[in-house]
C-alpha cells in the first residue's frame, strides 16, 4: 500500500477537499481518500510536506509524440496534407512514446493526454486518450478511438487552396465534411442491413464510432463563424462534438451553451500568428465556464509547451476564471470532455491512481512538482 500524506487533498470530485488529508493507493487504483491514513508496517509513505495532493493533470488537446521535440521534419507526423479527408488515419500509428516531451509533462504533474492529428485536413483522423508514462503505446492507451478530428477555417483552406485544390473556401470545408458524413451514414445503413453484396470499407469503418455516439467529433474551430458552422453540421447529423480552441467562443457564449457542446480553450500562451486568432485571450475560458459551459484548457503542445498547462490555467484566473474552476479545467473537466472521467481526473476510490503532489498550487509559477504517480507507480520525484 502506498500512502501520500501531510498535504491539502484537492479531490476535484465536486468541492470535496481534506486539509490535511491523505490518499491511499493499492494495485494501481485509488483505495482511500480522507483525513486519516491507515498505514501499516511495510507500507510506502510519501510526505507532501504541507503541499497540494491532487489528481494528475489532464491535457485535453495536444500533439505530443506525434510532433516530436528536437526532431524537426523527421519527427513531425502531425498532418497528412496530401488528401483533405482521412478518417482512417490513427494517431497511435504516429506517436513516438520516446518523445522527451512526455517526461517534461510528467515533471509538470501531467499524467494523461488527448493526442491526435493536426488541423490541416477537413477530417484528420482518430485521436487517442493515453497516459504519459509507459514503454509502448499499448500499455499507455486509456481509450482508442477517443475522438475524430475535423477542422474548420484557415488551416485546411490555406493548405489546399494554396495548391489549387478543394477546399479553397469555408463553403468547401463544410461541403466536404457533409458529403463524407452522408457517405458514412449510407455505409452504416448498408452494413446494418447486411446484404449479400456488402463489402467492408476500412476508410469508412472509423465513422461508425462517431455515428453511434461512442466518440465525438473533435472540431478545430477558432473564429465565431467557424464554431457556429461546426455546431450546425453536428446538429444536422445528430453527433457529439467538442469545440477545440474555441478562440472566439466568448463572442457567442449563449449559442455555445444552447448547443450543449463542451469547449477546450487555448492555446493562449502563443503568438497571434494568423488572422483567425486575432481575438485570442485568456478571458475566454472564464467567460464560457461562468455561462455554465463545460470547459477545459489546452496548451495545444507544441504550440505552447505542455509543462505550461497549469500556468495557462493561472492566466485564465488572472483574466476572471474562478480558481477551482481553472483547476477543474485541467483535471476533472478535461477528463470528462475526453470521455475518460471513469478513469482519471479526480481522486476517488476505484479510479486510476494518477496523482500529482506539488509544493503549492500548480498554478503558482514557483511551485515544484514533488511526485508524479501514474497507475500507482512513482514515475517522478523532485530531483530526478
Amino acid at each position: 500500500m502506498l500512502w501520500i500524506k501531510n498535504g491539502t487533498v484537492l479531490t476535484m470530485d465536486g468541492d470535496l477537499r481534506f486539509s490535511p488529508g491523505c490518499v491511499g493507493v493499492k494495485n494501481g487504483k485509488i483505495a482511500y481518500v480522507g483525513e486519516d491514513c491507515g498505514e501499516k508496517q511495510g507500507d510506502t509513505i510519501l510526505d507532501a510536506f504541507g503541499g497540494v495532493i491532487m489528481p494528475g493533470l489532464v491535457e485535453a488537446h495536444c500533439h505530443i509524440g506525434i510532433q516530436e521535440d528536437k526532431m524537426g521534419a523527421e519527427g513531425d507526423d502531425c498532418n497528412e496534407g496530401t488528401e483533405p479527408v482521412t478518417p482512417w488515419l490513427r494517431a497511435i500509428d504516429a506517436i513516438n512514446p520516446m518523445d522527451p516531451a512526455f517526461h517534461a509533462a510528467i515533471q509538470a504533474g501531467i499524467t494523461s493526454v488527448m493526442v491526435g492529428p493536426g488541423s490541416a485536413n477537413v477530417v484528420g483522423g482518430q485521436f487517442v486518450f493515453m497516459k504519459t508514462h509507459g514503454r509502448t503505446m499499448e500499455e499507455r492507451i486509456v481509450k482508442f478511438p477517443a475522438a475524430m478530428k475535423v477542422a474548420f477555417g484557415e488551416n485546411p483552406k490555406t493548405l489546399y487552396g494554396g495548391n489549387n485544390t478543394m477546399p479553397a473556401t469555408r463553403m468547401a470545408i463544410a461541403g466536404l465534411l457533409r458529403r463524407e458524413l452522408a457517405r458514412a451514414q449510407r455505409y452504416r445503413e448498408e452494413k446494418e442491413a447486411g446484404g449479400d453484396g456488402f463489402v467492408e470499407d476500412f476508410t469508412l469503418e472509423p465513422w461508425l464510432f462517431v455515428l453511434r455516439g461512442e466518440i465525438p467529433l473533435k472540431a478545430h474551430a477558432h473564429r465565431a463563424d467557424d464554431i457556429l458552422t461546426a455546431i450546425r453540421i453536428a446538429k444536422e447529423f445528430g453527433l457529439r462534438m467538442t469545440l477545440d480552441h474555441c478562440t472566439e467562443g466568448h463572442l457567442i457564449a449563449d449559442e455555445i451553451l444552447k448547443s450543449g457542446f463542451p469547449a477546450i480553450c487555448g492555446p493562449h500562451l502563443a503568438s497571434r500568428n494568423k488572422p483567425e486568432i486575432k481575438n485570442a485571450d485568456f478571458k475566454t475560458p472564464g467567460i464560457l465556464a461562468k455561462k455554465g459551459i463545460l470547459t477545459a484548457i489546452t496548451t495545444d503542445h507544441p504550440v505552447s509547451m505542455i509543462p505550461y498547462l497549469p500556468i495557462c490555467a493561472a492566466y485564465a484566473v488572472k483574466k476572471g476564471m474562478e480558481e477551482m474552476e481553472a483547476l477543474r479545467a485541467i483535471t476533472a473537466n478535461a477528463a470528462k470532455i475526453c470521455g475518460a472521467a471513469k478513469r482519471v481526473g479526480r481522486l476517488k476510490e476505484g479510479l486510476d491512481a494518477d496523482v500529482a503532489v506539488f509544493s503549492g498550487s500548480p498554478m503558482e509559477v514557483r511551485a515544484e512538482t514533488l511526485y508524479t504517480i501514474i497507475n500507482g507507480e512513482i514515475v517522478y520525484r523532485k530531483g530526478d
